[in-house]
């Protein structure tokens, strides 16, 4: 579980996924008959120098507009993470617990989304870190280009880059509604698109605009999906289990009887107030009981969050003379959502005379051998109306952008644009313990039969708070309405993150070789970065909350880059061989970090017009963002392995860990090789394959160790230092209370492995018959040396697993289409074992099985109307056992969708 806080954050085959439409049937290293199919209308957008087809000198994966509804799903991102080559990073599903919840981005390799770069139509917008914004009814394809293409394109794509492509001459009306639902019962969504397009002036000028609305319930309940009730468990005999249902004995939500070190007496308040046995489960070790009537907070995170979300988006462009054009963009985009979070769960010091320990709790205590102070687990979920803690949001962004474009002379052409946007967040935690108030409100007294906060207890008391409202934690439902709006209350925090954007290029062939003209762009890109805090709540400036205290965050910097980009031809035989070499360099400035350069180079051969060979080799770069450079602060809530406790250690849930950000940080820089080859064989025309090899070597990696990975790094270290020289703080017994870890450019991540695409189409009766299958195999993810490929747990770092496929059959027609594909998700090993003392601590069942999901679609046509339904995760395939979510596996089970379209 993940408080983050505050913030957001080139070389393959060109494949088409799960190809419907013949439109974007092709792929970029086929021979010259696809153009028969409409290959050759197709730009693609992998470099600066853009060609038709299979000519592209950076090839590109394409996805079409069929591709787009195919399992209509509800965004941009949750399309793209279908493809094998991307991972669910960010989404409803994967960061329920999490203040980024909602946002969708795109995580090429698993890398970090910010390590892939999003444009739209090219350029730059502020909107690129969720995939939410672009209304999909607009959109006309998305290039992927899957390897770092910094030199052409900027800062970020060390992964790659994601170029979301607007239908910019749409004309007509397009409109729907739709609905879906899990066979659950939860997991709700329905939503409506409107668009509408027309030239004007003549066919000199054109505007469109269109609008989108969707609204997804969420699933809110975990009870219905058994392994996500899940969790690690340390059994008698040290070995560890994941295991259905894990609850704390340290935890009960009337109150659980701890003695002062913490250690459960296995007593509890019941909801009534009175005394009890704790309900314990199957099996019960340490502060850990598998079933029973324990707690376990993740019970109350959501399994997928809702949202509601508005997106409008206008374009007009002229033509001022027939060789040059303007255009002006805007769009509006409003996300929010109101849930609940999760529950906090303090340990509270009880005195003896607490005023509302009745006589009769007085006696059983007694009689368990309980007479002094003892602690008190109480799960927080009945504190007023909502219980637990609620998360409220509102994203908003507001984006403008202007360019014009233009020939001249022979074949050149040039762009510019500038780009303003801004992303306006409002955010609040509520129901969170006032600290202070908490604890003083908790220790009560009787003073003449009521009830009084000890601190008004005696008149000749100095610190007296004469508001102080005694709490009842004793059972559930005891808190008072006036006692849960006197100690609780919530953080708010408002901030405004600006981007300025501009950028003008030239391009064109001012030369030939002996084998063909050269290709040339050069250009130059500025762009502002800027993140103001507007509001930061009184109690959060105070450090007042138990959870979640908002912190401003404040910064800016600027770059100022020039690029160029060169395609040579070398040789060219007719119908026998085609050589090219490629290559790009781009400077950036930074105001913060200075001048740094990334570059490419490559090649491609064409043999018999079927065979593609290519090769790339580039130096990538990312630069910090606003928030690893002044993030105040930053909360994460978690699960650690603390090495300090005994010679086996001890598995501690809900340790709080600080962030912030780094003035100091530098560039990350990144060395990419791809190596690939396509076969389009002209004896079976709509036969493709392709396989691309790819090495990502990232150093000077910005990020923060994981709070286990730190832990073990001082107890390395420092195996007599338990706070590790103040990094850790530590509770009176012993515990772990929070965790400090920062930004800092401290690590290498290196991955390596394979693309493969095998596709078939012919003709069928009045339509097409598709055939299409993509793959990714992981060689290794290495983090700082340590390879994590295979280890696929929802709450393991850089989880990735070593295959991933889909496989899709369609048919199209003028009257009717169907698919039918296959999700294949690899299994492996749930997470690395634990060391301690140089001894592992064996996860008795750490293997995990693959998946495979079954999604079907149709589509019935007639006129301008269609009718669609999808059924995704057929046969309800459940996730493996997971305490919190997982990026790799489906969480939602069986969901089915239908709708109506029209177009005309």
């Amino acid at each position: 579980m993940k408080i983050v806080h505050p913030g957001w954050l080139a070389s393959t085959a060109l494949i088409l996924i799960a190809c419907q439409s013949p439109a974007y049937a092709q792929t970029a290293s086929e021979s010259p008959a696809a153009s028969e199919a409409g290959d050759e209308d197709i730009v693609v957008t992998g470099s600066r120098i853009q060609r038709s087809g299979f000519d592209a000198p950076t090839p590109t994966t394409v996805i079409g507009e069929a591709e787009l509804a195919l399992g209509n799903r509800p965004s941009i991102a949750q399309v793209l993470n279908d493809a094998p080559q991307f991972r669910a990073t960010s989404t409803p599903s994967t960061t329920p617990g999490n203040t980024n919840s909602g946002v969708s981005t795109a995580d090429m390799r698993g890398l970090g989304s910010v390590r892939t770069l999003t444009l739209l139509n090219g350029h730059r917008f502020a909107g690129a870190n969720d995939l939410n914004i672009v209304p999909q009814s607009l959109v006309k394809r998305i290039d992927v280009v899957t390897g770092g293409a910094s030199a052409a394109w900027g800062s970020g794509a060390v992964a790659g880059v994601v170029n979301i492509v607007l239908d910019d001459d749409f004309t007509g009306w397009r409109m729907g509604v739709q609905s879906g639902i899990s066979s659950r019962g939860d997991a709700a969504r329905y939503g409506a698109d409107i668009a509408w397009g027309t030239d004007f002036a003549g066919g000199r000028g054109h505007f469109m605009v269109g609008g989108e609305y969707m609204n997804e319930r969420g699933a809110l309940s975990r009870s219905d999906r058994r392994n996500l009730e899940a969790g690690l468990f340390q059994r008698p005999d040290g070995k560890l289990e994941l295991v259905r249902d894990p609850n704390s004995t340290q935890l009960y939500n009337g109150g659980s009887i701890l003695g002062l070190t913490g250690a459960p007496r296995n007593l509890v308040f019941n909801p009534d107030g009175n005394i009890g046995a704790f309900p314990l489960g199957s099996v019960t070790q340490g502060a850990t009981t598998v079933g029973g009537g324990g707690q376990n907070i993740f019970d109350y995170v959501a399994v997928s969050t809702p949202y509601e979300r508005v997106n409008l988006f206008a374009r007009a462009s002229y033509d001022l003379t027939d060789s040059l054009k303007v255009w002006a963009n805007f769009s509006f985009h409003r996300m929010s959502a109101n849930y609940s979070f999760f529950p906090e769960t303090p340990a509270v010091a009880i005195m003896p005379d607490n005023a509302f320990l009745t006589q009769a709790n007085r006696d059983q205590l007694a009689a368990a051998g309980v007479t002094g102070p003892f602690l008190l687990g109480r799960v927080l979920d009945d504190v007023g109306d909502d219980g637990v803690m609620t998360f409220k949001y509102s994203r908003r962004n507001l984006e403008g952008a202007i360019g014009l474009s233009g020939t001249f002379g022979d074949g050149w052409s040039y762009e510019a644009y500038y780009d303003h946007g801004e992303i306006r967040l409002n955010q609040s935690l509520n129901n969170q313990r006032i600290k202070s108030r908490f604890t003083n409100g908790v220790d009560s007294v009787l003073v003449g039969g009521t009830p009084t906060c000890r601190i008004n207890a005696d008149a000749s008391t100095t610190n007296d708070d004469a508001s102080c409202v005694p709490i009842n934690l004793f059972g559930n439902g005891s808190i008072s309405d006036e006692a849960a709006a006197w100690a609780f209350g919530g953080s708010q925090l408002i901030y405004t993150i600006k981007l300025d954007a501009a950028g003008a290029s030239l391009s064109g062939q001012p030369f030939s070789t002996w084998a063909g003209p050269v290709d040339i762009a050069l250009g130059s890109d500025v762009r502002w970065e800027k993140q103001v805090t507007n509001y930061v709540d009184p109690l959060s400036l105070a450090n007042a909350l138990g959870t979640l205290n908002s912190s401003a965050t404040n910064g800016s910097f600027n770059v100022k880059e020039v690029f160029a980009e060169v395609n040579v031809p070398l040789l060219d035989i007719s119908d026998t061989l085609k050589l090219e070499v490629n290559g790009a360099a781009r400077y950036s400035d930074y105001s913060t970090s200075g001048g740094i350069w990334s570059w490419k180079t490559g090649g491609t051969l064409r043999v018999l017009n079927d065979l593609l060979l290519r090769a790339v080799y580039s130096r990538d770069i990312r630069s910090p963002s606003i928030t690893e450079y002044f993030l105040n602060r930053s909360t994460n809530i978690g699960t650690v392995f603390d090495p300090f406790q005994g010679p086996n250690g001890t598995v501690q849930n809900n340790v709080v860990v600080y962030g912030g950000g780094n003035a100091n940080l530098t560039p990350e820089i990144s060395h990419t090789l791809t190596l690939g080859g396509s076969y389009s064989p002209s004896f079976a025309p709509g036969l493709r394959l392709s396989v691309d090899y790819y090495d990502i070597d990232i150093d000077n990696v910005i990020t923060t160790v994981t709070a286990n990975d730190l832990l073990k790094q001082c107890f390395a270290a420092a195996p007599n230092d338990p706070t590790c020289s103040g990094i850790i703080v530590r509770e009176t017994n012993g515990t772990i209370g929070s965790i400090t870890n920062g930004f800092r450019n401290l690590a290498n991540y290196r991955t390596q492995g394979l693309d493969i695409e095998a596709s078939y189409r012919l003709p069928l009766g009045d339509g097409t018959l598709s055939f299409r299958a993509l793959a990714n195999h992981v060689f290794n993810l290495k983090i700082n040396g340590a390879d994590v490929a295979g280890f696929v747990g929802g709450d393991t770092a850089f989880s990735t697993p070593k295959w991933r496929g889909t496989a899709t059959i369609a048919y199209d027609s003028d009257d009717f289409g169907a698919n039918l594909r296959l999700r294949y998700v690899d299994g492996g090993l749930d997470r690395p074992l634990s060391v301690v003392n140089n001894v592992p601590i064996e996860i008795v069942n750490n293997k995990v099985g693959s998946r495979t999901y079954v999604d079907l679609g149709a589509q019935f046509k007639a006129g301008p109307f269609t009718l669609f339904g999808n059924v995704n995760n057929l046969f309800d395939r459940d996730p493996p056992i997971t305490p919190y979510t997982s990026p790799n596996y489906d969480v939602i089970g069986r969901y089915v969708s239908a709708g109506v379209k029209l177009n005309f």
